[in-house]
């Protein structure tokens, strides 16, 4: 079961929620938490060794691993992967057993240590797509509800446009935590929704939540909305907040600048974490970072809420800096401000991330803002060097 440390009156309110739980806390979970696969064979069907393991949020059924472009899909015949599930789980087919997964994905179904849940998993490796893009534009047309579980509140979850045309599922939110706090809150009162009446179509409107009695006691007080590309984890969100956000998606073009719509209204009171007051008004965040995603050794980077734009690892920055206050759709353009040359090897092996960040509070992921605060985002766009 999640466990919250001293904050025992968190637990015993969350314990019946999230992929696979029940009231007892003992025994109960079923997920997978991490996947690896090794030998020649998969070493020789990835960009970089980093690329054959990765950590699977608390949120994903479907793992997906992308290989290289033009991998021999005949060593896809005869991949074993071998998973690290929550304590006493098992899996089916067994943990290491080889398949061939040459076909398209195959189904796992990992059973909790008490036999009284279960989850359905699949994985598959995907060829990366080659693309010849000098942009890349987000107009949030596409969105589903999902729900953390049975008789959870339904919240907004986003689909990006591929070049290809097919739809991925890079942008991520804070919802899933806000259900936790209040699982019965409508749709609409999530902090991440859909604005129907955008600047050209649907937006994505961010807006800063109280968390409720239970938020207040845990010193959460309020959500933030916030959009980005990456992963949010549930689980680690109850535990290490900042490391539930992790940031950033392969890059395979150099980002040169940041285009968009927003509005904005601060909120009017603006609080800490211990809701004292602050003479202060409340900022929104507008940003994009570019970076390395392995370090000197081949080991992963990946950043999270405490290093986004601080990590040693970091290539280049767009940053609005102060979002100005406006009841209109108003145009923005940011330029990457590079701190250190890319490698064009490197990029065209997927060896840099990028990630968007929006946000209606600069400081919601330490708890400090403005209930009420507002930011819409519509007509994304990412300008990127063109391929030569």
């Amino acid at each position: 079961m999640f466990r919250l440390g001293n904050w025992i009156v968190m637990l015993l309110a969350c314990s019946c929620f999230c992929s696979c739980m029940k009231d007892e806390p003992a025994n109960a979970e079923c997920d997978i938490l991490s996947v690896k696969v090794s030998g020649d064979d998969a070493r020789s069907l990835f960009y970089t060794p980093a690329d054959t393991a990765q950590d699977v949020p608390s949120t994903m059924s479907d793992i997906v691993f992308h290989i290289k472009r033009k991998a021999n899909v005949s060593r896809l015949k005869s991949l074993a992967p071998v998973f690290t599930l929550t304590p006493g789980a098992v899996i089916s087919p067994d943990n290491g057993s080889t398949h061939d997964f040459s076909n398209g994905a195959v189904p796992y179904k990992v059973v909790s240590e008490d036999g009284q849940w279960s989850r359905n998993y699949t994985v598959s490796f995907l060829p990366e797509v080659e693309y010849s893009v000098d942009s890349l534009e987000y107009n949030f047309e596409r969105f589903d509800l999902e729900q953390v579980m049975p008789n959870f509140t339904h919240y907004y979850v986003w689909h990006d446009e591929q070049p290809d045309g097919s739809y991925g599922n890079n942008w991520a939110t804070g919802n899933p935590g806000f259900s936790l706090s209040i699982n019965d809150a409508p749709t609409d009162s999530f902090p991440t929704t859909v604005m129907r009446n955008g600047f050209d179509g649907c937006a994505v409107k961010l807006t800063t939540r109280s968390t409720g009695q239970l938020g207040a006691m845990v010193g959460r007080p309020i959500a933030a909305g916030n959009l980005f590309l990456g992963t949010f984890d549930l689980q680690t969100a109850l535990t290490q907040t900042l490391k539930a956000t992790s940031f950033g998606i392969p890059m395979t073009s150099r980002p040169v600048s940041l285009s968009g719509y927003y509005t904005y209204q601060p909120g009017p009171v603006m609080k800490d974490e211990e809701g004292k007051v602050l003479d202060s008004q409340d900022s929104a965040a507008i940003y994009a970072v570019f970076y390395r995603n392995t370090d000197g050794a081949g080991k992963s980077v990946m950043l999270h809420g405490d290093d986004v734009k601080t990590n040693s690892n970091i290539v280049a920055i767009a940053d609005l800096g102060y979002v100005k206050p406006t009841s209109k759709w108003t145009p923005f353009t940011i330029n990457f401000e590079y701190q250190k040359d890319v490698d064009l090897d490197v990029l065209a092996s997927r060896g840099y991330n990028i990630t968007i960040v929006f946000s209606s509070s600069t400081g919601g992921a330490h708890f400090r803002g403005a209930l009420g605060s507002t930011l819409c985002i519509d007509k994304v766009k990412l300008i990127c060097d063109k391929e030569k």
